[in-house]
């Protein structure tokens, strides 16, 4: 899939064009798999860990029928507000505006082990499906109250309780209602009110993949490199948000780019960090990097959660440093170059002292 989504069958053409510049053109790849969705207790507690790595969320309706979440997976921005609305949405039948995600606060959030290893959606998503699965349960027994039915003939779904067989309906919003003005409701079997918790441990790991790909130019009288293509295909499971996740992969890749290029730490001969602030340290900007072709098409659902969902927060800074550095030795090695490795960053004198080594 990589090899035709990155035109390897063009390259020749391409590279023939670079060297009528008098630029030396190569073509990497690099394929990862990674474990994401940290992780099953029981494992960590075997290697010594001294926490559960579970994640727990709160799902309260409001009488209004709109919803609050709270979960202890804390965004530092990856988009949690609107991809975490969108599971409950969509489970409940009504619009994402409905749904308010409360973090970042623990006298009012659950129990949380932390936003990383590409667990967010992963782990805490999972926790907000079977609170929210525990709402709906509860749901269908008061709208079999409502409708003199038995709770086993309750079907739900698009935001409406219906009598299997019948033409008997009732909305999300009466239930929730009823949950809360409980007038004509089964007291004597219920509590009153329509709030959830649920802790979920994950059985395993997840397990996102992929394969990317590089073009670069390199300038053979200067050692500068320009990447001129880069396309990651991945394959993170279900998707909950394509924006949110192409977002991830460009700001991993560019990430990538900048560690395999640009981003250094140096001491001088008194041990003085001298690349402390970034004024010093190279980071990289938007004219470092190519436009990114992203592909999360090639989907194998996760079999152990209920979402489907691996994860996506580190596949493009995991997969584009070697494709990066794999372009570059190729591009030196049809220059005639006998280069078989260069340490990262490939700084322009690094990549020169290589070629004329």
């Amino acid at each position: 899939k990589q090899m035709e989504n990155s035109d390897q069958a063009g390259f020749a053409s391409r590279e023939a064009e670079s060297a009528a510049k008098g630029k030396l053109r190569g073509f990497g790849v690099a394929a990862y798999i990674e474990a994401c969705g940290i992780a099953p207790s029981n494992l960590v507690g075997q290697l010594g860990a001294r926490a559960g790595l579970y994640e727990s969320a709160t799902v309260r309706v409001n009488a209004t029928g709109s919803i609050s979440v709270m979960t202890g997976s804390h965004s530092h921005g990856q988009g949690h507000e609107t991809a975490f609305p969108q599971v409950v949405a969509e489970m409940l039948g009504i619009d994402e505006s409905q749904v308010e995600i409360v973090h970042g606060d623990t006298s009012k959030t659950p129990m949380g082990m932390g936003t990383y290893g590409s667990r967010s959606i992963a782990v805490g998503g999972s926790a907000m499906v079977r609170a929210t699965e525990k709402i709906i349960n509860k749901a269908k027994k008061i709208a079999a109250h409502l409708m003199e039915a038995g709770e086993g003939d309750i079907e739900f779904a698009n935001g409406q309780f219906s009598v299997a067989g019948t033409d008997k309906a009732v909305a999300w919003g009466d239930v929730c209602l009823a949950a809360y003005v409980p007038h004509n409701y089964p007291l004597e079997e219920l509590e009153p009110g329509l709030e959830e918790s649920a802790f979920y441990d994950p059985a395993n790991f997840t397990y996102p993949a992929g394969a990317y790909a590089c073009e670069v130019e390199v300038d053979p009288d200067t050692g500068k490199v320009e990447v001129v293509a880069f396309s990651a295909a991945d394959d993170f499971g279900n998707v909950i948000n394509p924006m949110i996740v192409e977002g991830q992969v460009h700001g991993g890749v560019g990430q990538g780019i900048g560690q395999a290029m640009l981003e250094h730490c140096i001491y001088n001969a008194d041990g003085q960090l001298v690349t402390g602030s970034y004024m010093d340290y190279a980071m990289p900007r938007a004219d470092d990097l190519p436009m990114i072709q992203v592909d999360h098409s090639c989907q194998t659902p996760c079999t152990h959660n209920p979402l489907g969902v691996k994860g996506c927060g580190e596949a493009g800074a995991i997969g584009s440093p070697p494709a990066l550095v794999n372009a570059v030795i190729d591009a030196l090695q049809r220059g005639g170059k006998d280069v078989k490795h260069i340490d990262m960053p490939l700084t322009p004198s690094r990549v020169w002292a290589a070629m004329n080594a």
